[in-house]
């Protein structure tokens, strides 16, 4: 549920944490400048309502002192600075680590000393210690594998020793947290994975790893994996300028991972302290977990080494709105990022044209049927089969196009179509399903057949229907399969004819794109097809058409053409609405926070390239709640659609809507729970 209390424009009321790493100015053996350069930090954190802060391995001392470690001045000094440190937070909400050299029972501990408003919460050792290369820890430290159920005194405050501990928020920001040290992540198998079987959330890791040629990217490719296989967030932070260089450098990395992606990540070598923050979206940490079952099977094939305890503190979350402090791609289906877009779009049109080529090997037969209407989806679709065709080592030919122009049917579109087939070199027929239509209207006494003006849903779907009843009996005359045009943005919407209409074929490649990668996808067929200048244009010219089914004729019921999204919505939102429903079960009230955080400027963030200017908007949270509304009446309304879809393959990692594959839900389930959450929590 949203947190009590918060105000619907806060993070903090919708799951997210804020999590900073930070980078202190490092003064060898100096705890006191080193202590003021992280308070310093922390109390940046604070004024940033940031909750759990992360600093580097030993950055008390810093990292690169060596044998003096071992002295007796040193420790006591860092032991001190703990101690000022503690006084100097009682009135500053973040937990914060810190990393430091100390004392248990005659031996010395490369530590990770958690604190909250004063009090030492938990001392965490390091376990991995290396010793090879530039590395000689042992000479130093003893290493805390086997540290269970003990105690140590710091600064004059008693707090939990060892390496199973867990740090629990029982406030108004809930979370788990685990630290790690440096190392301790480059081994098979990382303290923080077994912790976070246990529960934890929030990984935290505080190193001193020098920099070499390439070592960065290793880091980052550790931490994003960790954070992937562990389900959870990932904080990394690094020492860097002001360690001494007399035989190595620090480049102060930092980073912050989610379910292996990479949130943010700071300037490396930047001089001076420095903080990296982010929101983690810890309701999509625990969604997926939720969902991934063999995450929870892990913890029984691969139990902890010993029992955890958990140190329970309460850290209640920053009052006020607040400003969400994280990347949120408008389109979930279609990165911002134009290398993964590329990447992504030519995986799509792989995997559509292997689905369709597949299917067609497996039936022995040699053709396809397809309507074509001059819209994005049959062009799609048509681009799909042309492709699976030439994988096969068939003629183009062998792919039997049809446009069916019905009452609404404008020129435009009826002639890029028939550009499209010719340029494709598909056979390209036309049938005139008017007469059909008309005949069964005047069958049905419908009053359109009696001149009157009524173009209802009957009215539309009679050409819907008859245009997929020609399609399959063409198919059996042919010998061929129907191929699908339907997207899955409108499977979501349930905005498809049923039965005999545009619902059913025999193979679907498009079922599992949404309409707002189907847009990219017809781009990149132009720019990457290998087609020749006119179908590059034609297709060019569908992309600019306006989205609609074109049933009823221009100027009946509205002043111009049929408009899809001015009925179901805006395909910008409402396949924003889809993914985050369908793929991590969010509540209405936070996938609308995100939409609002990631739609309601326009000049923020990231678009995708290619997106034409004029559909560069922005959408008030009015808008988004009222549409939001409109689409979960539908989805739950139009399960029955879903429960009977064709075959067609999987393509996002976002989720198909396949009664098969991804989604199952009963037919006649309620919508009440879901409208309810949204007109309870989300303002007007």
């Amino acid at each position: 549920m949203m947190r009590p209390g918060l105000p619907f424009f806060s993070p903090y009321a919708h799951d997210f944490v804020r999590v900073g790493a930070c980078v202190p100015a490092a003064t060898p053996a100096d705890p006191v400048a080193n202590g003021a350069s992280i308070l310093e930090l922390v109390r940046q954190g604070h004024a940033d309502r940031t909750a759990v802060l992360v600093f580097p391995e030993l950055c008390v001392t810093a990292y690169s002192i060596d044998d003096l470690h071992l002295q007796e001045t040193l420790l006591d000094a860092a032991e001190a600075e703990i101690g000022k440190l503690c006084d100097a937070s009682r009135d500053l909400d973040p937990l914060f680590v810190v990393g430091a050299p100390l004392r248990s029972d005659g031996l010395l501990y490369n530590c990770a000393v958690a604190i909250h408003r004063g009090r030492i919460l938990a001392v965490t050792p390091k376990t991995f210690l290396p010793n090879y290369r530039e590395f000689y820890e042992r000479r130093w430290f003893t290493s805390g594998a086997g540290v269970t159920g003990r105690t140590m005194t710091v600064a004059g405050q008693d707090a939990p020793f060892g390496v199973d501990l867990l740090l629990r928020s029982t406030g108004t920001c809930p979370f788990v947290a685990h630290i790690e040290i440096c190392e301790d992540i480059w081994v098979p198998n990382p303290p923080s994975g077994f912790a976070a079987m246990a529960g934890a959330e929030l990984l935290l890791n505080l190193t001193a790893s020098n920099i070499t040629i390439g070592k960065a990217d290793m880091r980052r490719l550790l931490c994003m994996a960790q954070s992937a296989r562990c389900l959870a967030a990932y904080a990394y932070a690094a020492t860097g300028p002001g360690e001494s260089t007399t035989d190595l450098a620090w480049d102060g990395q930092t980073g912050l991972f989610e379910l292996g992606a990479l949130l943010a990540e700071g300037e490396r070598f930047r001089q001076g302290p420095h903080m990296t923050s982010v929101d983690v979206d810890l309701g999509r940490l625990r969604a997926e977990r939720i969902r991934q079952g063999s995450f929870g099977d892990g913890l029984q094939v691969s139990p902890a080494p010993f029992p955890y305890r958990t140190v329970a503190f309460a850290l209640d979350a920053p009052s006020g709105e607040i400003a969400l402090k994280r990347p949120i791609e408008r389109f979930p289906y279609v990165p911002s990022d134009p290398a993964r877009l590329q990447e992504d779009c030519q995986e799509a049109w792989s995997i559509q044209v292997q689905g369709l080529a597949q299917r067609l090997s497996a039936t022995g037969l040699e053709r396809l049927v397809i309507g074509v209407s001059g819209g994005l989806d049959s062009t799609e679709a048509l681009v799909v089969a042309a492709k699976a065709m030439d994988q096969l080592g068939l003629p183009r030919s062998n792919i039997m196009a049809y446009t069916l122009p019905g009452f609404a049917t404008s020129d435009a579109t009826k002639a890029n179509a028939w550009t499209l087939m010719r340029g494709l070199g598909v056979t390209a027929e036309e049938i005139d399903i008017r007469p059909a239509a008309e005949q069964m209207l005047k069958d049905l006494d419908h009053p359109y057949s009696r001149g009157e003006a009524v173009y209802d849903v009957t009215f539309e779907n009679v050409q819907a229907g008859l245009r997929t009843d020609y399609l399959f009996r063409l198919a059996n005359r042919r010998g061929a399969l129907v191929v699908g045009t339907g997207d899955l943005s409108e499977l979501g919407l349930g905005w498809c004819t049923y039965g005999v209409g545009d619902q059913m074929s025999h193979y679907n490649p498009n079922g599992g794109v949404s309409k707002t990668l189907i847009q990219h996808l017809i781009r990149f067929a132009a720019r990457e097809g290998g087609f020749d200048a006119a179908t590059a244009e034609v297709l060019h010219a569908i992309l600019a058409t306006e989205i609609s089914p074109e049933l009823v004729p221009a100027g009946q019921g509205g002043a111009g053409p049929q408009s899809t999204q001015a009925v179901v919505g805006p395909y910008a939102l409402q396949d924003f609405n889809l993914h985050h429903l369908t793929r991590f079960g969010f509540r209405p009230s936070k996938i609308a926070f995100l939409a609002w955080s990631a739609w309601h400027d326009a000049a923020s963030g990231a678009w995708p390239e290619d997106i034409p200017a004029a559909d560069r908007r922005a959408y008030d949270l009015a808008e988004i709640k009222r549409w939001l509304r409109l689409f979960i009446g539908r989805f739950f309304a139009n399960q029955f659609k879903r429960s009977a879809l064709p075959n067609g393959p999987k393509i996002s990692s976002g989720g198909s809507l396949s009664p098969r594959g991804d989604w199952r839900m009963p037919s006649d389930a309620s919508p009440a729970a879901w409208l309810a959450e949204l007109d309870a929590n989300v303002p007007d």
